[in-house]
């Protein structure tokens, strides 16, 4: 279950220029909610956010409007994601959510006004989930959504679209492996041009149809209970992509190398190198951001 502690992200810098970047601390809001997402709510053109029971208009996030009232179970909302998503294709930016307690996976539909409250409608059943992440699993330009959920199925959740790429408002489930455990990460690690998925021990090959042939399961490091997501970059610019792993409810942040043969060829292996960040706060969540030019 998520620690009672804000969500932090880390924004890892390569090389980047001289001249100084500064950022600004804004207070928005008070409230204890587990997620907060980024997207234009009102189709005004800025980038508004959203989290728990409210939304903040931008550009300034002073004006607060009405989402829903999450579930409360204890000292948790149960509100662990707030992916963007215009699920039922109307034009309106809605929303991804779900949490521990209720096991399952909701949508919010925006309403498109200030007033109304977001109904929400299920999606699925899938146990208790860590968090919610969305990647293009299957290259089409349309992000599938994956929840994490310790002990269970890895499953993928793929908007049903119209003949003009709307989305409808329902979804298709297609299970990609039969258990995972706390972390989950996406990115190509074997070259071939395919997105993989990443689980905390291990990562599953995708084939060329990823919802009709079987994930091939490579058991080749172990992240213990691993951030969400596992970030999947080429971090010393080898040409081939590494794993960036914090412990999700532990202490640390790492970067595992991943190793080749004496030939070039993958080895199978992924060496930790020295950590990042060794002993800090637990690593929830990250965000790989490049800034400014590489040197």
């Amino acid at each position: 279950m998520a620690l009672y502690t804000p969500l932090l992200f880390i924004l890892l810098i390569l090389g980047i220029d001289t001249a100084p970047i500064h950022f600004r601390k804004q207070m928005i809001a008070a409230e204890s909610f587990e997620s907060v997402g980024v997207f234009d709510v009102n189709n005004d053109q800025n980038l508004d956010l959203v989290s728990g029971a409210f939304w903040y208009e931008g550009p300034h996030f002073l004006k607060r409007h009405i989402v829903a009232q999450p579930r409360r179970f204890g000292e948790y909302y149960d509100d662990f994601s707030t992916v963007p998503m215009d699920v039922d294709g109307d034009g309106w930016i809605d929303f991804i959510t779900g949490g521990w307690n209720d096991n399952s996976i909701y949508w919010r539909k925006n309403p498109g006004n200030f007033e109304a409250e977001w109904k929400e409608q299920k999606i699925g059943e899938t146990g208790n989930i860590e968090t919610t992440r969305a990647w293009d699993i299957d290259g089409d330009g349309v992000l599938e959504i994956v929840p994490n959920n310790p002990g269970k199925p890895l499953r993928v959740f793929k908007l049903i679209v119209d003949a003009t790429g709307r989305g409808t408002g329902k979804f298709q489930a297609y299970q990609v492996w039969d258990k995972q455990g706390h972390g989950l990460g996406f990115g190509d690690l074997n070259n071939d041009g395919r997105g993989d998925l990443i689980i905390n021990n291990g990562w599953l090959e995708a084939p060329k149809n990823p919802f009709v042939d079987k994930w091939i399961f490579h058991q080749e490091f172990d992240l213990q209970s691993a951030s969400i997501p596992i970030i999947i970059t080429d971090v010393n610019g080898d040409g081939k992509n590494d794993c960036i792993a914090g412990k999700g409810h532990d202490y640390g942040l790492n970067w595992y190398e991943q190793k080749t043969d004496p030939t070039g060829k993958r080895s199978g292996s992924f060496i930790r190198s020295i950590p990042l960040i060794p002993n800090t706060t637990p690593w929830l969540g990250l965000i790989w951001i490049t800034m400014g030019k590489k040197n």
